[in-house]
């Protein structure tokens, strides 16, 4: 009677460690079903115009979102670039977006604290705000732009970096939604 005890409790133990394990240690989420982003600039696996890039005005994008999970109180987006020869290359860091707000107007100023209460950090060029794609000649490289809805609003002041900002939201995200533009010279 004890061993099948024994054994029971075990097994039970075994069911329950990996259900809390996904728990913690869950991996964050990946594109929710509802939450899209798109832009008026281009269409998803489409070439990003050249105006929002180095080769033209270097101006962030139109993006506009719908479907924001609940529960919501920030969003955060990252632009990056993961064919760049020295590996991924990030191009916009952008978080504490009210939840509120339902996209960003083309042109989004290069300074650290939006009039939205928006704050941009430090892309991998070395300045804070968005910087467009400016791959080398040859093959056309992907750009992503990962949206995250997040559970909290983020204690970082303005110039986080990725890092930083990824280290912030462990936790904390709701959802995600993305959008992928290609551009080549």
């Amino acid at each position: 009677m004890k061993a099948r005890s024994f054994l029971a409790l075990l097994l039970l133990s075994l069911l329950l460690i990996p259900a809390c394990r996904q728990k913690e240690g869950a991996p964050e989420p990946k594109a929710t079903e509802g939450f899209i982003l798109t832009s008026t600039a281009f269409e998803e696996g489409k070439r990003i115009p050249t105006r929002y890039t180095c080769d033209g005005e270097d101006l962030s994008p139109p993006l506009s979102w719908k479907g924001i999970p609940e529960g919501a109180r920030s969003l955060a987006l990252v632009v990056e670039d993961p064919d760049a020869p020295r590996g991924t290359f990030v191009h916009w860091v952008i978080y504490n977006i009210p939840p509120g707000l339902s996209g960003l107007p083309e042109g989004v100023p290069r300074q650290g604290k939006l009039e939205n209460g928006a704050l941009q950090g430090v892309n991998d060029f070395g300045v804070i705000g968005y910087r467009g794609p400016c791959p080398p000649p040859g093959k056309p490289h992907r750009y992503s732009f990962i949206l995250r809805a997040l559970d909290t609003k983020l204690s970082l002041g303005p110039g986080a970096t990725r890092a930083e900002l990824e280290e912030a939201i462990k936790g904390h995200v709701l959802g995600e939604a993305k959008l992928m533009g290609t551009y080549g010279r």
